[in-house]
């Protein structure tokens, strides 16, 4: 029987985890890809490309680039595990690796402001045709209204909101102190309000 897996200490030492690795912890995850485990890799992929593609996409507004960076993203993530100190969640360390590079791409590209009509035409992926259907009116109004927030306080709403993250957590990927975060929530909160009332 062959076992395709680039590293056989691994597989040999751990047979059981090597026919399970959808239930490993994503800290486990990390110490495995370190290791070279690219079964480890696929699953940490797969367990973090939707809710990461999402948050690229609202960051860029660009479908093509925010692919790119994903896989730029998980690249990272292949060539250097180590990287990660444990000093947050896997999630909220992929999340702060997609926002650094997401702002490096806007940067970079001329055309960077998010287009309301590209906005509510961004169906979510994970939903059927009949969901979306029923939450289009209400998604589109509020995808206008996010757009139209500051940079700063789209991302604090699009994290809290979209990836559950907590102010601890939103403050380690933006790089500001709890307190901003929690100035940026106010603020945040108050003009979404006023820009889905006036609309």
């Amino acid at each position: 029987m062959t076992i395709a897996h680039t590293d056989t200490r691994w597989a040999a030492a751990s047979p059981g985890k090597a026919a399970a690795p959808e239930t490993s912890s994503d800290e486990a995850l990390i110490r495995r890809i370190a290791d070279g485990d690219q079964p480890a890799m696929r699953t940490l992929f797969a367990r973090h490309r939707v809710a990461i593609y999402r948050w690229l996409l609202r960051l860029v507004g660009d479908e093509a680039l925010a692919e790119d960076l994903l896989s730029d993203v998980f690249l990272d993530v292949w060539r250097k595990p180590a990287s990660f100190g444990g000093r947050s969640s896997v999630s909220t360390w992929l999340l702060a690796i997609a926002r650094y590079k997401g702002l490096s791409a806007r940067r970079r590209r001329t055309d960077a402001e998010l287009n309301d009509e590209l906005a509510s035409s961004v169906a979510d992926p994970s939903d059927d045709p009949e969901l979306v259907l029923q939450k289009r009116n209400r998604q589109e109004l509020l995808r206008r209204s996010l757009a139209r927030l500051s940079p700063e306080h789209g991302e604090v709403i699009d994290l809290v909101y979209y990836h559950g993250k907590s102010v601890k957590e939103v403050a380690e990927i933006v790089g500001v102190n709890e307190a901003t975060v929690k100035t940026r929530m106010f603020y945040a909160r108050k003009n979404l309000a006023e820009l889905v009332a006036n609309a």
